[in-house]
């Protein structure tokens, strides 16, 4: 009996002998991180308003970025609001291939491609955020890139409102331009903030967000209009349990809108919003709330409209748009391949002035 006690004790001490190795291990597997650092460590234009700390060195290796996704700095919530984000739009269309046949059923393409689109918005979002403070290159790469994505969501947007959320009225004048019309103000939206971006190194910081702002806002008002047409002529019904879901995506867009042109809590808790409470992040909760609602009100607009936008559209119309959506993906890419080529004229220049 005393041996068997005695054995087990033994390997109760191996146990713990093995478990005390364990922050050993992971020490050598993984490379010490390097801390983080002030805004006067970093180039000008790696540095927010109101942020003085918490930046990551420039210039480490690829492994240091990614493993920095677990590490306090300020730009880990950014990454983690869209990283959250993106699971919960992924679990999202999970649900929804229960009960909605998105091979068979055209009708529920434009649905699909807003939920896509939310996933790689989201994506590129929180992959430029991660790895765009590598080097002044990595940082436009990355941006441009989450720029296109931006833009393609737009135009997600406007194609779940126009075939869903469309009055018949309002299709009859507009079916023949509303969606060419949302590439080509997509295209402008990638190409402004794209520019924006780029004039980061010479410009204030409110003209490279006007610059960003307009176009994107333009494109808003576009995509939205179905729907805001469809509230202002009180056509629809009062039991439209859809119409709710439309006023919290435009509500949550507004709010998003003002914590992105204006860090107002960083000017009120200055040098407290280093890490978290930055209106940035702030603008990534809410955005991401309003494409909730907004994919929670296509799927009821998809589900309750579907005598009306089954006459307003033909057969061929939904094959149209996603091809549109495909050219609005790769003209806003070829925008930012442009951009990125000035960029490196810039760079080279920089370089050979030293």
């Amino acid at each position: 009996m005393a041996t068997i006690v005695m054995e087990k004790l033994g390997r109760v001490f191996i146990n713990l002998q093995q478990i005390k190795e364990v922050p050993r291990m992971l020490t050598e597997a993984a490379p010490s991180m390097p801390g983080t650092v002030r805004d006067s460590d970093v180039p000008h234009y790696f540095r927010e308003r109101y942020i003085c700390s918490g930046y990551r060195p420039l210039n480490q290796g690829w492994r240091y970025y990614f493993l920095s996704l677990f590490q306090r700095h300020n730009e880990t919530i950014n990454v983690w609001t869209h990283l959250l984000a993106f699971f919960i739009f992924l679990i999202t269309l999970g649900q929804l291939t229960e009960t909605v046949d998105f091979v068979g059923d055209h009708h529920s393409w434009p649905l699909l491609v807003v939920i896509l689109s939310s996933l790689t918005y989201s994506s590129l979002s929180a992959t430029a955020h991660l790895l765009g403070g590598k080097s002044e290159l990595c940082h436009y790469t990355f941006f441009f890139l989450d720029f296109v994505g931006v833009a393609q969501y737009q135009y997600g947007c406007a194609l779940v409102f126009f075939y869903y959320s469309v009055d018949e009225s309002l299709h009859r004048h507009v079916h023949g331009i509303f969606m060419p019309l949302a590439t080509v103000l997509s295209s402008m939206s990638c190409l402004g903030c794209c520019c924006g971006k780029y004039c980061n190194h010479s410009q204030p910081a409110w003209v490279r967000k006007l610059g960003q702002a307009v176009p994107s806002a333009l494109a808003y008002l576009w995509d939205n209009s179905p729907v805001t047409f469809r509230v202002l002529s009180g056509s629809t019904p009062s039991n439209d349990s859809a119409i709710i879901y439309h006023y919290g995506h435009m509500f949550f867009f507004f709010i998003s809108t003002f914590f992105f042109l204006y860090p107002l809590l960083e000017y009120c808790f200055p040098r407290r919003c280093n890490f978290i409470g930055q209106s940035h992040q702030v603008f990534h909760v809410f955005l991401s709330c309003g494409t909730m609602c907004q994919i929670r009100a296509a799927h009821l607009d998809f589900v309750g409209r579907r005598k009306l936008y089954s006459r307003l559209h033909l057969s061929g119309d939904t094959a149209l748009f996603v091809r549109l959506y495909v050219v609005t993906f790769i003209l806003c890419a070829l925008i930012a391949v442009f951009m990125l080529r000035k960029v490196k004229q810039m760079l080279d220049l920089k370089t050979k002035k030293k």
